[in-house]
């Protein structure tokens, strides 16, 4: 059954005749086309599934391979809406709550039709993966481990933050990223202290910790992967950061599996870092979902997150850190797939503390 069946089996429980789609990375789910975003929709009916845009993409609908999909070349996208929807005698139509008040307002002027909000309704969709998602996300995440190894072979004191995350994105690209899918943190000493840092002009310095936290799109998924290096020997305090960092993160995932709730898989590692002492410094949740988004559902799991259960073949990031001003911070972060049981490790990169010479 495909994406598009599977909502429309979904129209009478939902009391709608058809479903309007905007957000590039749901019409895209649901058809495989990419549109930009604002420059159409994708209108799905009991029977059909409609793309509406400008002449911009007629060559590329040409070529677009889906029989279940067709498309209506416009400029005037949402006078077209209308018309469609009373030729098809739609009654109730469903559009994402994430919708811009101006073009809900749009529509409440155009449309004879009902309109009905729904919150996250193909990102619930998204959230399980299937076989062709799942490999998809593990060359991403293959990806992001071949860029850490050669962050490693190339960075060294002196080099500013910036010029590492530039040179990374270039090598990233030539093998075939298209972009990344938030800015490339690279933080070095105290910069570590910064959950989301940016990375700036600052030297990198022996004798201190740096964090890199990456993620790129490779055939439309992204994995997101963070390590924290040594530049050389560091303090006995850096080194005990990183060692608790790293058994939080290994407890997180030894109990990651179908059924377990959000704050229960957070606890696991989170109780490490407070029965040190620091889990003031422990200052975000414990990951989160990843796929055509590098943060999509399940959302953010941590304390709050009780009644999150986690599913079979859901993706998710394990990320614990402690960051200290002053001093620096230390993350790591890898990708899961949900399973009955040991959870599947996409990223692969050995997370033991590396000491660059």
């Amino acid at each position: 059954m495909t994406r598009i069946t599977r909502l429309q089996k979904r129209f009478p429980e939902l009391y709608i005749d058809a479903f309007l789609v905007t957000d590039p990375l749901n019409i895209y789910y649901l058809s495989g086309f990419h549109l930009e975003a604002g420059d159409g929709f994708l209108l799905i009916t009991e029977e059909n599934a409609i793309i509406v845009t400008d002449a911009r993409y007629a060559e590329a609908l040409a070529e677009f391979d889906n029989d279940e999909v067709v498309a209506t070349i416009s400029s005037d996208y949402y006078g077209s809406l209308s018309k469609i929807c009373q030729g098809m005698d739609i009654a109730v139509l469903g559009f994402e709550e994430s919708m811009s008040y101006a073009l809900y307002d749009l529509l409440d002027d155009l449309m004879l039709t009902d309109l009905v909000p729904f919150k996250q309704l193909i990102e619930q969709m998204r959230e399980i993966k299937d076989i062709n998602e799942i490999e998809q996300l593990t060359q991403s995440a293959r990806l992001l481990d071949d860029g850490y190894r050669y962050v490693l072979s190339i960075v060294q004191p002196g080099m500013t933050e910036r010029e590492v995350a530039n040179r990374l994105d270039f090598w990233l690209k030539e093998r075939g990223a298209s972009a990344a899918s938030f800015p490339t943190i690279v933080a070095s000493g105290i910069n570590g202290a910064k959950p989301h840092a940016t990375a700036s002009d600052r030297q990198i310095q022996a004798g201190e910790l740096v964090t890199l936290d990456f993620g790129y799109y490779l055939n439309g998924y992204t994995a997101d992967m963070t390590r924290t290096f040594a530049m050389g020997p560091v303090a006995p305090e850096l080194k005990e950061m990183y060692g608790l960092v790293l058994a939080a993160h290994d407890a997180v995932i030894e109990h990651a599996q179908t059924g377990i709730d959000g704050a229960s898989l957070d606890q696991y590692g989170r109780q490490i870092i407070e029965e040190a002492g620091l889990g003031q410094r422990f200052i975000h949740g414990m990951g989160h979902g990843i796929g055509l988004a590098v943060h999509e559902m399940p959302m953010a799991y941590g304390p709050n997150s009780k009644r999150l259960h986690l599913q079979t073949n859901e993706v998710i990031t394990v990320e614990p850190g402690i960051y200290v001003p002053g001093l620096g911070g230390v993350r790591i972060e890898d990708d899961l797939v949900i399973g009955h049981g040991p959870a599947q490790q996409l990223t692969q990169t050995p997370t033991d503390l590396v000491v660059v010479d």
